[in-house]
């Protein structure tokens, strides 16, 4: 569909935005990345195309690229979509700013409490910072919204291009109590 999009009307900043995500999935990365800044230069201003963009930098193993482009998204747009800040959240943890990742994740929380991958991240997020008990209660309420959950299932579907990334993530939720 985003093709189909494309082809009526190139300069179609979302449909840009949308085929970058897209690609990831296939994970052709490079792809990706090309139709993120492709849809970011047809609409300088707009939050979601910065969005999709930022996530391709991300699980490109481009972390610290992409957060000026969240950042400038979440402040284009402070009330977008709730997945606005689970990204920015990701890409803040990926590049070592625990602290802000936390807060991050916890304005997700504030709008929906079951929101499932905040709690994940913060049990991650909390795990990379050494702290053992609010990594557990995340653990908890991740069990909680999902009783199936699998850290194996979640990491091998991830799309995180490199190993190194989903061995982290794979670690730190282990240590969070997760199976």
């Amino acid at each position: 569909m985003a093709q189909t999009i494309i082809a009526q009307d190139d300069n179609d900043p979302y449909g840009h935005a949308v085929l970058g995500w897209l690609y990831c999935f296939k994970k052709e990365f490079d792809k990706a990345i090309a139709e993120g800044e492709r849809g970011v230069a047809l609409n300088p201003s707009g939050s979601l195309a910065r969005v999709y963009y930022g996530q391709s930098l991300i699980y490109a193993g481009r972390p610290e690229e992409a957060v000026p482009v969240l950042q400038k998204a979440v402040r284009l747009n402070p009330f977008g979509p709730d997945f606005f800040y689970l990204i920015y959240g990701l890409a803040l943890r990926m590049t070592g700013r625990f602290e802000e990742a936390v807060s991050a994740y916890k304005k997700v929380l504030q709008r929906l409490p079951d929101n499932f991958f905040a709690h994940l991240g913060l049990a991650a997020t909390y795990s990379m910072m050494g702290r053992e008990q609010e990594a557990s209660v995340e653990a908890g309420e991740v069990l909680r919204i999902n009783p199936n959950f699998s850290v194996d299932s979640y990491v091998k579907r991830s799309l995180y291009k490199d190993q190194s990334e989903k061995d982290k993530v794979a670690d730190a939720l282990r240590k969070a109590g997760l199976k």
